[in-house]
């Protein structure tokens, strides 16, 4: 009806505003993650602007092995994402230390939960980065 047409101008794009060189993830499942077009099928570590897909972490194994690979770059984050999957876990003192002893807090969530709070930071031009385990 026309009523519904007049009214649709009212309503809220809530996509959030992603400059073209900022990463977003578009999509995870199926055991890989969408980010900017393109497709991973590992763990990833996502900063603003750039992704590093880690196919050769073992997520049994520590987990500092996922973090150092977030310090290893220039990009310096003050909140480190950790997409643990499902279900999230409970992390090590170690693994917990490691993180602090960089300036940084951690956050430890489901992945998906990691993903669209990564979108969101970004968007606010926060410096985030996201440590990501693939979902089923």
């Amino acid at each position: 009806s026309e009523m519904c047409i007049r009214d649709r101008s009212k309503l809220m794009d809530v996509t959030p505003l992603v400059s073209k060189d900022r990463q977003l993830i578009e999509s995870y499942g199926d055991g890989s993650f969408k980010i900017s077009g393109v497709v991973y099928s590992s763990p990833v570590v996502v900063f603003p602007e750039l992704c590093i897909p880690l196919s050769n972490f073992d997520v049994a194994e520590s987990k500092i092995c996922f973090f150092k690979a977030v310090f290893q770059t220039t990009y310096m984050p003050s909140i480190l994402l950790f997409g643990a999957g499902k279900n999230p876990y409970l992390l090590t003192e170690i693994e917990r230390d490691f993180v602090r002893q960089q300036n940084c807090v951690l956050d430890v969530m489901n992945t998906g939960a990691a993903c669209r709070t990564f979108n969101v930071l970004c968007a606010e031009d926060r410096r985030v980065a996201a440590a990501l385990i693939p979902v089923a």
